[in-house]
């Protein structure tokens, strides 16, 4: 481990975190959120979570009806990504000084929150690149040892399971054989969509230790311990 030398202490391993924003529903609550929190505290006893926060049916919401009002899609993606980050703040308001604040806009004022060595909430960053490609490029940037995208179903599956109930769920699975799941499965706006191409190449990459979970305090409790759970995207299989 490296030592952190504003705390004197060891420096704690960094690990990106995802989190779907269904989590921030117009169905949630208070204490909804205060639980994510409070799993973000208890894992930040041995690791530095970088999460993530996506911008879920109320970005969606938005976005369609500005789209129906003629906006550009370049303003669409701002306007989502504006959403991702009251998102961020919510999150941020649960954890309170354990939490960096304000909300970094961008890669080099992620750096330096990073380096306050508090647990760090971000939204989207740039227009046309996704949240998981955000979350891909700061795992990358931050040096973190793991990736875990919690999202809106179990792992990923060989088609849509939301379409498809003989769909087949991969324990593990290589950055192109996603790909070639990516070319036949539509990455439209609230479709199945996990991954995508650039999030991909950046794991590639790095070769970033990455897990897709389903969204839940328990399976990203699991996912950061390093737990057989959902789906593992590796860069190249082992031989059995």
């Amino acid at each position: 481990m490296e030592y952190d030398n504003r705390h004197n202490t060891r420096r704690k391993k960094r690990v990106v975190i995802k989190l779907s924003g269904s989590i921030f529903s117009q169905g949630a609550s208070r204490d909804s959120i205060k639980k994510y929190a409070e799993m973000l505290f208890d894992i930040s006893n041995s690791v530095q979570p970088i999460v993530i926060t996506g911008g879920g049916e109320i970005a969606r919401h938005y976005i369609n009806l500005a789209r129906n009002l003629g906006s550009d899609e370049a303003n669409l993606d701002v306007m989502g990504i504006e959403v991702s980050r009251l998102n961020a703040r919510l999150l941020i308001a649960a954890l309170g000084d354990e939490a960096y604040s304000p909300v970094p806009k961008n890669l080099e004022e992620i750096s330096i929150a990073v380096a306050s060595s508090k647990i760090v909430i971000v939204g989207g960053l740039h227009p046309g690149q996704s949240t998981n490609a955000t979350s891909a490029l700061i795992a990358e940037t931050s040096k973190a040892s793991s990736f875990v995208n919690a999202t809106d179903v179990d792992g990923i599956y060989d088609s849509d399971p939301n379409a498809n109930s003989n769909a087949r769920l991969f324990r593990e699975i290589t950055v192109n054989e996603c790909i070639e799941i990516l070319k036949v499965e539509s990455t439209m706006a609230g479709r199945y969509d996990l991954m995508d191409i650039i999030a991909l190449k950046v794991i590639e990459r790095s070769k970033i230790p990455t897990r897709v979970v389903l969204s839940d305090i328990d399976n990203i409790r699991d996912a950061v311990e390093g737990k057989d759970i959902g789906t593992k995207i590796v860069t190249i299989k082992k031989q059995s």
